[in-house]
């Protein structure tokens, strides 16, 4: 059994309830130590309220959380400063200088390395006499980034890093993500709905829905699990309630198209005694299988209140 200390968090059971509604549902979690851990889920998966509780700034209905092997209700300073948090306000104050926020970093952090500083923030035209309020949002995403690698984390936390950002920006700041070595001097949990960046950055991918974990995987892994089949069926084709491992379906000039979970060969034989005369499939991208997953997912506790009522 792997000692709770090869994990950067872990949770058992956790739930976190507000009034009627069940933001993590017996959530049990554990990320390794190492590599870049992506976290991805519909709105109100409960990603946020994850990662609150995780850093103490929420306490959980029921169940535990641990973070860097200690109870996230119990951080101490010293705890958090193993802990880097980039979160999509990129929130510095707006009235100081670079150069002074900088400085202030440096004096709070002993461990605070210059040369990761640099070798992020040179990637932005971030000047130190600027006021951080003149910063643009990728600029401003820059120096967090800068700020939160140079503190020598074991941890860096990014909630949706990227959001709102150009396309320039966000390329800055994912090869910044990428090149900076932090996936070989920490361990990053990356949260974003953008899978073009997961697939490119991620080494795991995490998903949640409804407060639960569904996978955890390597992103390609998960793509091998899903497949796009083309069926021409020369009528209405079967019920879709009796299509095996479902997530979408249409029909489109004439031919069905059907999206499916964990489904080998023998799903061709299915459409071929479901009356198709010719069957094909193909691969599909991240971006397809993890959002006709979640579309699935997300969908299904509605039908079955919907057939209770």
């Amino acid at each position: 059994m792997s000692d709770s200390h090869d994990y950067v968090i872990q949770t058992r059971g956790l739930s976190k309830r507000y009034g009627r509604k069940l933001a993590l549902d017996r959530l049990d979690l554990c990320i390794p130590r190492g590599r870049i851990h992506a976290i991805v889920g519909a709105n109100g998966a409960g990603k946020s309220t994850l990662f609150r509780i995780l850093l103490g700034f929420l306490p959980p209905t029921a169940g535990s959380a641990s973070i860097l092997g200690r109870d996230s209700q119990r951080l101490t300073p010293g705890d958090r400063e193993r802990i880097g948090f980039v979160n999509e306000e990129h929130t510095l104050p707006g009235w100081m200088r670079v150069a002074a926020v900088v400085d202030m970093h440096r004096r709070q952090y002993p461990r605070w390395n210059e040369t990761a500083f640099r070798g992020v923030l040179d990637h932005y035209h971030v000047l130190p006499e600027q006021k951080v309020g003149q910063l643009s949002r990728g600029e401003r995403a820059g120096l967090n980034l800068a700020i939160a690698l140079a503190q020598g984390p074991e941890l860096l936390v990014l909630d949706e890093p990227t959001l709102g950002l150009d396309v320039v920006a966000k390329r800055a700041f994912l090869e910044s993500l990428m090149y900076s070595n932090a996936s070989d001097d920490c361990t990053v949990v990356y949260c974003s709905h953008q899978m073009e960046e997961i697939e490119r950055v991620a080494d795991n991918l995490i998903i949640l829905e409804r407060g639960q974990l569904k996978n955890m995987s390597a992103p390609e892994d998960f793509c091998a699990r899903v497949r796009h089949w083309v069926a021409d069926i020369p009528f209405k084709g079967p019920d879709p309630r009796t299509v095996p491992g479902l997530l979408q379906s249409q029909r489109l000039d004439g031919l069905h198209h059907y999206l499916v979970l964990d489904q080998d060969e023998d799903f061709a034989e299915f459409l071929r005694a479901s009356g198709a005369r010719s069957v094909q499939s193909m691969p599909v991208s991240l971006d397809r299988a993890v959002n006709g997953f979640l579309a699935k997912n997300h969908a299904a506790p509605a039908a079955a209140a919907d057939a209770a009522s």
